[in-house]
């Protein structure tokens, strides 16, 4: 009997940090925000002014865990939010919040196309969290999506994609965010030290398998934008 009794308490005390995380996964809220801003060509600067204005500000909102204001190296006229916060009511009230309907009021007369704000959960995500970028590092946002039925295969080819690029030398920060309106879209987050770590990255063997992998069930372009931080 005791040796029952010690078998179960030994198998209790194995299984509870499995328990913990899968407890820590599924309370995981955290919302991943990309926002698509084009303006008129005219207008960059201008642009550029109210975005570090809506930066400084939204930094300082409740609930924000980054703020990443970046400008697309060609054409320039483009610009991106990477957001993350808390939960969906830290991302609530930072729309509500006065900071932000100024920005978007003002931003409003230079737009080309209205703002496009894509809503995520966290696919994969680096462990430590994301820090201030350095000069000369490259940021670029992928834009994938398939037809529902491919979301898995996609998923399983993104998490290999994502563990290798992880390995490479120039490699800052590689994240993988997944709509929560439509599962089957995802937004590849990657950072690089610079120009150079990008293009070895972008020939190495991985990510031309993953590539070759994705183009037979994707449902659209390869949407691929490079940015630099502003």
């Amino acid at each position: 009997m005791k040796m029952r009794t010690g078998f179960l308490l030994l198998l209790a005390i194995a299984l509870m940090p499995i328990g913990s995380m899968q407890t820590a996964h599924a309370q995981d809220n955290t919302v991943y925000v990309v926002s698509y801003i084009d303006v008129a060509p005219a207008a960059r600067s201008v642009a550029t002014s109210l975005l570090r204005q809506l930066a400084n500000a939204s930094r300082k909102d409740e609930g924000n865990m980054r703020f990443d204001i970046l400008q697309r190296t060609a054409p320039s006229n483009q610009f991106a939010i990477v957001a993350v916060w808390k939960d969906q009511k830290a991302y609530d009230a930072h729309l509500a919040a006065a900071h932000t309907k100024e920005f978007r009021e003002k931003i409003q007369p230079h737009l080309i196309s209205a703002i496009d704000d894509r809503v995520h959960t966290g696919m994969e995500i680096a462990a430590t969290p994301a820090g201030k970028n350095g000069r000369g590092t490259l940021v670029v946002v992928t834009h994938v999506d398939v037809p529902p039925p491919k979301k898995d295969e996609c998923i399983a080819a993104l998490k290999t994609l994502v563990a290798d690029s992880r390995k490479e030398a120039g490699s800052v920060r590689f994240d993988v965010f997944q709509q929560g309106n439509r599962p089957n879209h995802f937004s590849v987050v990657e950072i690089w030290k610079n120009q150079s770590a990008y293009e070895a990255h972008i020939t190495a063997g991985p990510t031309k398998k993953f590539r070759d992998q994705l183009t037979p069930m994707s449902g659209a372009l390869y949407d691929e934008r490079l940015y630099k931080v502003i």
